[in-house]
C-alpha cells in the first residue's frame, strides 16, 4: 500500500497542465515529461500496462509510445484541439487497463498505445522545439516507461491494480477540473 500512496498527490487538479520544460534546447525537453502529471501518469502508466501483459509487450509497448511520439511531435498541427483531451483520454485509459488488468492481443493494443505517443509527441510538440527538446523528450519518457516497467514487475498484483485506479481517478479528476 505505501508503494502507491505516491500517486495519491496526482488527483488534485492543480498540478496538471501547467508544468515546467517548455521551450528549446536538451534541459527542457527532459523536464517537461516530467512536470505534469498527465503526462507523468500515462508514460508511467505505459510500463505498468506493459508488465501487466509480459512477453512482447513489455519492449513493443515503449517501443510503439516513443515512435509515434516523434511522429506526433512533428505533425502537431494535424491533432489541434484535440490534443489535451487525448492526452487525459491516455491516463484514463491506461489507468483502467492496469485497474482491470486488461488482456488483449498486440494487434489490439500496440495501435492503441501508438496513438497514445501520437497524442502526447503532439502535447509535447506546443510547448518546445527543436531536436534538442525532442531528443530529451524521449529521453525522460523512456526513463518513464522504464520506471512504470520495474514497478510493474515488483509490485504485487493488487497494489498494481491500485496504482491503475489511482491513475484512472486522477484523470477523471483531472478532465472535469479543466
Amino acid at each position: 500500500m505505501k508503494r502507491v500512496l505516491f500517486l495519491l498527490p496526482l488527483v488534485i487538479p492543480s498540478v496538471a497542465m501547467a508544468h515546467p520544460g517548455h521551450g528549446f534546447g536538451l534541459a527542457a525537453g527532459l523536464a517537461h515529461p516530467l512536470g505534469g502529471a498527465d503526462h507523468l501518469m500515462a508514460m508511467i502508466g505505459v510500463g505498468l500496462w506493459a508488465a501487466t501483459l509480459g512477453g512482447r509487450a513489455r519492449f513493443a509497448f515503449p517501443a510503439a509510445f516513443l515512435g509515434a511520439m516523434a511522429v506526433g511531435a512533428a505533425f502537431v498541427p494535424s491533432l489541434g484541439g484535440l490534443v489535451e483531451p487525448l492526452v487525459l483520454a491516455s491516463v484514463i485509459l491506461l489507468g483502467a487497463a492496469v485497474a482491470l488488468a486488461l488482456r488483449a492481443p498486440l494487434a489490439v493494443t500496440l495501435p492503441l498505445v501508438a496513438g497514445m505517443g501520437l497524442a502526447h509527441g503532439a502535447a509535447h510538440g506546443l510547448e518546445g522545439a527543436g531536436a534538442g527538446f525532442i531528443t530529451g523528450m524521449l529521453a525522460a519518457t523512456a526513463a518513464l516507461h522504464a520506471v512504470g516497467l520495474a514497478l510493474g514487475l515488483t509490485l504485487n498484483r493488487t497494489a498494481l491494480r491500485l496504482s491503475g485506479a489511482v491513475a484512472l481517478l486522477a484523470g477523471v479528476t483531472l478532465a472535469f477540473a479543466g
